[in-house]
């Protein structure tokens, strides 16, 4: 379990969870290193989508496999872009494309109606027919900007307002974002769950 393969090809996942596990002796590798295949996403849901990916990053290298699904929903947009958050602007849409199609359906809506979430649901399978895989959700809360603000993070960072600290999520420091993000308490989460199984030297020093 010292040794995981990242079931993403996002290189702004990659660089959070690889900065969150770094206390710990696990080494993450992504798995463009290992020739994995993309998979289509087929779930209806974050986990079903995140047991897609680590399933078949475990079959390709017969590792242990980490993977997260996650996505933004609005409550505005009942929830919507959820699992799509990725593609809201359609297959291949940048960030940018997103965003810019988010802010324009939320045009009219006033600010106090504009409350959203991110949410993560990450699962780590010991190998491809693991039947126990651990799995892990965080939440955070927040709402949806007018405009975007801040060069830091990815996907909708800009626009997604942080009340404890009264800016964007891509106004925070890398250090601030981990600490309160969704990705990072799904994978506090995740480290409490794996510690029996990794290297007792490095986690309890």
């Amino acid at each position: 379990m010292n040794k995981i393969v990242l079931a993403s090809n996002n290189a702004g996942k990659a660089r959070e969870i690889s900065e969150i596990l770094s206390d710990y002796d696990i080494t993450v590798i992504p798995q463009s290193e290992f020739n994995v295949p993309e998979i289509p996403e087929t779930g209806l849901t974050f986990v079903e989508n995140a047991l897609i990916k680590a399933r078949n990053a475990c079959h390709h290298t017969g590792l242990p496999s980490l993977a997260d699904d996650s996505g933004i929903e609005i409550d505005a947009l009942k929830g919507a872009p959820g699992i799509y958050s990725a593609r809201y602007a359609g297959e291949g849409a940048s960030d940018s494309d997103n965003v810019k199609k988010a802010l324009s359906e939320l045009k009219d809506i006033p600010e106090q109606q504009r409350s959203a979430r991110f949410q993560c649901l990450m699962v780590l399978l010991e190998h491809e027919k693991d039947p126990t895989p651990l799995i892990c959700q965080g939440s955070w809360e927040g709402r949806i900007l007018t405009e975007p603000q801040g060069e830091n993070g990815f996907s909708y960072d800009p626009v997604f307002y942080v009340p404890e600290h009264q800016c964007s999520a891509a106004q925070l420091t890398a250090e601030q974002k981990n600490a309160l993000s969704h990705r990072g308490k799904a994978l506090m989460q995740l480290t409490e769950k794996i510690k029996p199984l990794i290297t007792p030297e490095k986690v309890y020093d």
